[in-house]
């Protein structure tokens, strides 16, 4: 294997190889990328730090030392925390009460989304600035293809991603991290291996030895559940699964041992997909206090309907299949999902299907959480044909675009309603 060549992430030199060297011989940074294939990688994850709260901080300087957390009230969940929350024990989508008790100085901020998008908006054009292939996995998070950028920039990916990095540290005061490997797996499983501030390199030489050490929670859509499933059998990391041969993966567990077969063996052909974006759209609310009664939950999914028919109709997409979304008093989860005949925008149809698939789950259970959303997007042209069998629904539907021309002249307070359009 080549000797590890070396690039200070503070004043860009590179470094001769040189194992012994712990800081740049130019400026004494120990920040350093070292690493045999440094000059070869193109697949890149960038990943923000704590970004809700890095935003937070940013804009409010009374915050810089203190433990910040991102969510809901007493009842809510947290979207995110910075790290000096994250080192007392708070971490996303921990209920809030607990993390309370691990953090009771904590200072809880509740999300300012449109804030966190314009930031993260910056960063995505900046990114465009390196490579076109640029595919967004949430507004805070995105892949990057740097595969024949050399010859543009004047350097290797790796000194471009650095430059990139001290870039929107320098103009915007928010942080990242960066992985960067030869597939979209490893380069995430390395954008999160030093954050914050860090810049991880996975090649392709070391990928087998590398995975070997590594839990099977590392690979994606192995979740709790699976990593269960996957104990009882023995399998607890993927030196195991490598040992083992693809097609008694597939036997046992289908296309998800297959999946996980590949992935344990460094196999990822996927490639970055430029604007694949949201695959869904959703809202959803946690309540104060445990709700079970069909005449409080249904007004509130009408709301949320509401509010993501309206995302749609504003990004002009809609969408095919309606999911709904529950958590129980004791945060076990429930998704229930419907695919219905035509691709739609309107809430009176998401909040209908909606009201059908949550009506089927009260038995008395009580509710903590309820979220509505739709998923198979895709553009609005064929949404919402004119229902030629029920003329009321066709109704409703002029109702509701009538409606929407009145708030987009006059607001969304302009008409508002209770549960929804009557017969």
């Amino acid at each position: 294997m080549p000797a590890d060549e070396g690039l200070c992430r503070d004043c860009l030199t590179w470094l001769e190889p040189d194992k012994s060297q712990s800081r740049c011989g130019n400026c004494g940074s120990p920040r350093m990328v070292r690493h045999a294939e440094v000059r070869k990688l193109a697949i890149a994850h960038i990943d923000c730090d704590a970004f809700y709260a890095s935003v937070e901080k940013r804009d409010n300087p009374d915050l810089a030392n203190k433990p910040v957390i991102i969510g809901g009230g007493k009842r809510g969940v947290v979207s995110t925390a910075c790290y000096v929350a994250r080192i007392r024990g708070v971490h996303s989508a921990m209920p809030m009460f607990k993390a309370l008790d691990a953090c009771p100085d904590a200072v809880v901020i509740r999300p300012d989304m449109e804030k966190y998008v314009a930031a993260g908006k910056e960063i995505r054009t900046m990114m465009r600035t390196l490579t076109p292939q640029v595919e967004p996995l949430s507004i805070d998070e995105a892949f990057l293809d740097l595969n024949g950028t050399q010859r543009l920039h004047g350097a290797c990916p790796a000194e471009v991603l650095v430059r990139f990095a001290r870039e929107v540290e320098e103009k915007l005061d928010l942080t990242v991290s960066v992985g960067l490997s030869y597939c979209k797996f490893l380069a995430k499983v390395a954008s999160d291996m030093n954050k914050p501030r860090g810049f991880s390199v996975v090649g392709k030489e070391e990928a087998l030895d590398f995975l070997r050490r590594q839990s099977v929670s590392i690979v994606w859509g192995v979740g709790k559940v699976t990593q269960a499933m996957l104990a009882r059998d023995g399998i607890r990391d993927l030196a195991t699964v490598q040992d083992m041969e693809e097609t008694e993966l597939a036997k046992r567990y289908g296309s998800m041992g297959l999946h996980l077969s590949r992935l344990a063996n460094g196999k990822d052909s996927r490639t970055v997909t430029p604007g694949s974006g949201a695959k869904s759209i959703s809202s959803e609310t946690t309540f104060f206090d445990d709700i079970s009664e069909p005449e409080k939950l249904l007004p509130i999914l009408r709301s949320l309907s509401e509010k993501v028919s309206a995302r749609l109709k504003k990004s002009h997409i809609a969408g095919q299949t309606v999911v709904l979304k529950l958590k129980t008093s004791d945060f076990k989860s429930r998704t229930r999902n419907r695919q219905i005949p035509d691709p739609t925008q309107l809430a009176d149809r998401i909040f209908r299907t909606g009201s059908d698939l949550l009506l089927r789950e009260l038995d008395g259970t009580k509710f903590r959480l309820l979220g509505i959303g739709v998923s198979t997007l895709g553009p609005d042209e064929n949404a919402d044909p004119e229902d030629l069998v029920d003329i009321d629904a066709s109704k409703r539907a002029s109702a509701e675009r009538a409606i929407d021309a009145v708030r987009g002249k006059f607001g969304d307070k302009a008409v508002e309603f209770g549960l929804t359009f009557k017969k």
